[in-house]
């Protein structure tokens, strides 16, 4: 992070002698990036940090890629996947390249373990649930819409106060989530011009010294495998640090929109860059103020970048027949815009209430398997006429209001890994979750490839699974 931040007990001068009551040292641990140019911290630890008790073998990650074909965009329904596992084992990834991987996850128990990723940072958007997250650092309470921003090398879990939980998840494949260079002076301070500033940031709240004993389960991801490694003592065993690199928290609705007399293009809803791809937020704001404005975005070409929205609240100006929890994605190559009737349309309005993140990435996205069964094969004609968009979103209306009817003839059950989840039966999608073998590829119950689904009568959009009770919402 971009400022210095200490929580408990520190030495008045690094890397000197510091105490316990018992007159044993306490144990000194740096965690940097960059070697030892960039952001860092130190922490002190009641014992070794590296007194690894035993290593367990974990299970390879391999995400299950969907064949390519010509390039359209995409729209994927997956408000309706269930709830399956933890913030971790039940992640669905939907896209990725090189550099990042961008998953859904929709945990309904809290992580027996604790959890590192070694290769760069994660940042977890809260779509919906409340809950506490807990690291070495201290804990972070968290609610809808905040972003959890967790550098690498960070020792987490998630605990969820409630089972109704919708978490966005962006990995990097090798780097690090900063705010925008353009927001920062040359010290690294907030400018004025910035649509958020240090206040908006939330460090731990409070730092949590375990002195326990017994076995621990630490899974650390790294070169594409998920190992567990075994401990002795609770690993947040830390009484003290200090540093610029910490985990923390910003909620969206901090984030101040920059607006101008006539559209502004998506750079200036930017919240965080990473390598390869930065993260924007879309918030309620007022529209553009010349008497001549077209409120609605003009059509473009992403010519370096592919275009990732996940949409959290509200009607998107741009948009119709898309609903909270889908995702479009609009490759480099060919042009999108406005559905028909949205651009003049937006002539005279004078505000949005759409909530929506973004992720617009520099190397071309991979459609996974899961994200392939989700998607609506409609979606890239609904610019074709008014009239093929209307024909088009009736038909989904009225698919989506007889899913219950559909769902209890077709579902079948079929067990993967440590859990029971709905595959539709003889889907090619089902199929796809067995390796050469025939087995699993990866029996271990330290991670999960989840579900996905496609209509066993050969229609795009998939059946909606429900729960009894709301979604919360901001």
């Amino acid at each position: 992070m971009s400022y210095y931040f200490a929580l408990g007990h520190v030495p008045h001068k690094r890397h000197t002698q510091f105490r316990q009551p018992d007159g044993s040292l306490y144990h000194e641990e740096l965690i940097g990036i960059q070697g030892f140019t960039g952001d860092k911290s130190l922490l002190y630890h009641l014992r070794r940090p590296t007194a690894v008790e035993r290593i367990d073998h974990g299970c390879p990650v391999a995400i299950p890629f969907a064949e390519e074909g010509p390039i359209r965009h995409q729209l994927l329904r997956t408000a309706q996947f269930p709830s399956i596992g933890d913030a971790v084992s039940g992640r669905v990834p939907l896209l990725a390249n090189s550099d990042l991987c961008i998953s859904i996850a929709r945990p309904d128990q809290a992580m027996p373990y604790w959890y590192r990723y070694a290769h760069g940072d994660e940042v977890i958007f809260v779509h919906e649930g409340t809950g506490l997250f807990e690291s070495q650092f201290g804990n972070i309470h968290y609610g809808p819409g905040d972003y959890l921003v967790i550098p690498t090398g960070v020792v987490w879990r998630i605990v969820p106060d409630n089972a109704e939980q919708r978490l966005l998840v962006v990995e990097s494949a090798g780097g690090h989530v900063r705010p925008p260079k353009r927001y920062l002076n040359e010290h690294g301070q907030f400018l004025e011009s910035a649509p958020y500033s240090e206040r908006d940031i939330r460090p731990p709240e409070g730092l949590v010294t375990h002195d326990e004993e017994g076995e621990f389960e630490v899974r650390v991801k790294a070169r594409n495998y998920i190992g567990r490694y075994i401990y002795r003592h609770h690993p947040l065993d830390v009484v003290g640090w200090d540093g610029h690199l910490w985990p923390f928290a910003f909620n969206i609705a901090d984030f101040e929109p920059i607006t101008g007399r006539v559209h502004q293009p998506p750079p200036v809803h930017q919240t965080f860059d990473g390598p390869g791809f930065v993260l924007c937020s879309f918030v309620p704001r007022l529209f553009d103020y010349h008497p001549q404005s077209i409120p609605a975005p003009y059509n473009h070409s992403n010519v370096d970048s592919d275009e990732v929205i996940y949409y959290v609240k509200g009607d998107f100006m741009s948009r119709k027949g898309v609903e909270p929890g889908a995702f479009t994605v609009h490759p480099n190559g060919i042009p999108h815009g406005p559905h028909p009737g949205m651009y003049e349309g937006s002539i005279g309005k004078t505000r949005t209430d759409e909530l929506a993140v973004m992720v617009d990435t520099f190397r071309p996205l991979r459609l996974t398997t899961h994200a392939a069964a989700a998607s609506d094969e409609r979606y890239p004609f609904t610019w074709s006429t008014d009239s093929e968009y209307r024909s088009w979103r009736s038909i989904w209306l009225a698919e989506t209001s007889t899913h219950s009817s559909r769902r209890s003839r077709r579902r079948s059950w079929v067990t993967r890994s440590s859990s029971v989840m709905p595959i539709r039966s003889g889907s090619r999608t089902a199929r796809s979750h067995r390796n050469s073998s025939g087995s699993s590829p990866c029996s271990s119950r330290c991670f999960r490839i989840s579900f996905s689904w496609r209509r066993s009568t050969g229609s795009s959009t998939p059946t909606r699974w429900s729960r009894p009770g709301s979604r919360k919402r901001f």
